[in-house]
């Protein structure tokens, strides 16, 4: 595969059946699902489903989740479009690298350069927005990275065991 899903390092590709166990471990770590607003597991069965259907275009899912591997095969994590608006040409933005040891290696910024390449070029997005907790600086730091802006402070808006958490509400216009 050649083009506008990869850059050399990784590649995007669609969810594959064979994905279910690793989705299950990453859907499952409730350290995540504060970023994910997950409150409660996901089961196979219902994954399952999901890759039943994953197969369906974005505009009729309003959605679509790419698979982040690198060029010797490894999947390291996922990266999503999601509220896709077609008639307002814009979509919701979500990234997880999920191997620890894939971190801090460049990964997540070449997955949304390509993400932002093919929302661009492909779906001819007018803009990108993302919603991210003040105290993720590391997600902060990519986003503004590759170009968007802090365009709103949701106060209190994510519940925590340690209280409420600000979110900044970001955007990339293409």
């Amino acid at each position: 595969m050649n083009g506008i899903l990869e850059n050399g390092k990784i590649r995007l590709r669609a969810i594959e059946p064979e994905d279910l166990d690793l989705l299950f471990k990453w859907e499952n770590n409730s350290s995540i699902w504060n970023v994910s607003n997950t409150l409660t597991p996901f089961s196979k069965h219902v994954l399952k489903q999901y890759l039943e259907n994953s197969h369906l275009d974005i505009f009729q899912t309003k959605q679509f989740r790419f698979i982040i591997e690198t060029i010797d095969g490894k999947a390291i994590g996922t990266i999503d479009l999601f509220d896709f608006d077609p008639f307002h040409s814009r979509a919701g933005i979500g990234i997880l690298i999920a191997d620890k040891s894939s971190r801090n290696k460049g990964f997540g910024s070449d997955a949304l350069n390509l993400l932002i390449k093919y929302s661009e070029k492909v779906l001819q997005l007018n803009q990108l927005y993302c919603n991210i907790t003040k105290d993720n600086t590391l997600s902060l730091k990519l986003f503004e990275k590759a170009g968007f802006e802090k365009n709103g402070l949701k106060k209190n808006w994510i519940k925590t065991s340690n209280g409420y958490i600000d979110e900044y509400f970001l955007q990339l216009m293409l």
